[in-house]
């Protein structure tokens, strides 16, 4: 039997701890653990039963006492030594096969690497690669991904990588929606998220048009630009080749913030990791005309 002055030894108590920590409810931390609520709450009572109180209940959240501070605390540090451990025996081997997992946005795998990708697995037919598309920056300290593509002003100084290219953008508009849309009737498509687009639509060429329809993701905006919706603002790489999208100024596109492909410390020798890095890289600094906006729409 247990006395409260023993270690835990049951590495899933840790996880409990942690998942109701960082949740602060029974129903969240039972879906982070993907089992039930009953089964959370049986198992914090019996670990209480054992150790002392661990989380006081405040109203709609459990919060750590003093004594479960301590334990996430222990808790968090196993963890991080777990995924090191992971990240170390990943990056064990010289051969250019296993499986790599890249993270990046969804636009940018449709608009500018698809074809790559699928050149990319016909060249290391040993890589079992796995694309995730996701605009969330993945932890790459919990090995949720082995390579991310992502844009940022400034990536997170514990990473390793390149910047391919600096994404630009502008201002779009389907040609028919210009031609039969009275000037006083046109419209913006702008994001969901108001902090996105005060400061652009300010200087746009249509200043005191109303936004007609927000949109949380790029890709929906962009079709519904193509579709002739409304003005918009986008990625030069996304609006350019469309045949019926024209740029709606003569001024050069305004550099949003730069895509970079990055990677953890401890895979960065890694040969497979290396040889998908290396290869997105190059397919994207490929690119660069495109995604600056230098390449001259037809």
């Amino acid at each position: 039997m247990w006395c409260k002055n023993e270690p835990m030894e049951n590495w899933d108590d840790y996880r409990l701890l942690l998942a109701l920590a960082r949740s602060g409810s029974m129903r969240s931390a039972a879906e982070m653990l993907r089992t039930t609520h009953t089964t959370v709450s049986r198992r914090l009572a019996g670990l209480e039963a054992r150790r002392g109180k661990l989380f006081d209940r405040a109203p709609g959240r459990y919060l750590p006492t003093p004594l479960g501070e301590q334990l996430v605390e222990i808790a968090e540090r196993m963890e991080q030594l777990s995924f090191q451990a992971i990240r170390r025996q990943n990056a064990a081997g010289e051969a250019i096969s296993g499986v790599v997992t890249l993270s990046l946005p969804e636009a940018i795998a449709q608009y500018l690497l698809l074809d790559d990708l699928f050149e990319l697995a016909a060249r290391h037919p040993a890589i079992d690669l796995r694309v995730d598309t996701t605009s969330r920056f993945v932890d790459l300290d919990k090995s949720e991904a082995d390579i991310v593509v992502r844009g940022a002003q400034k990536p997170p100084d514990h990473l390793v990588g390149r910047r391919a290219c600096a994404l630009h953008v502008t201002y779009y508009a389907d040609r028919t929606y210009l031609e039969r849309t009275p000037q006083e009737s046109l419209q913006w498509i702008a994001p969901l998220d108001p902090g996105m687009w005060p400061d652009w639509l300010d200087t746009s060429p249509f200043p005191h048009a109303p936004i007609g329809l927000r949109i949380a993701d790029i890709t929906a905006r962009h079709r519904a630009l193509c579709q002739g919706f409304g003005l918009g603002r986008g990625a030069c790489f996304m609006a350019d080749p469309e045949p019926n999208l024209v740029r709606l100024t003569e001024e050069k596109p305004v550099r949003q913030q730069d895509i970079w492909v990055l990677a953890h410390p401890d895979l960065r020798h890694t040969p497979r990791i290396r040889a998908v890095a290396d290869f997105v890289y190059d397919a994207l600094a490929a690119k660069a005309d495109l995604v600056t906006g230098k390449r001259a729409p037809t």
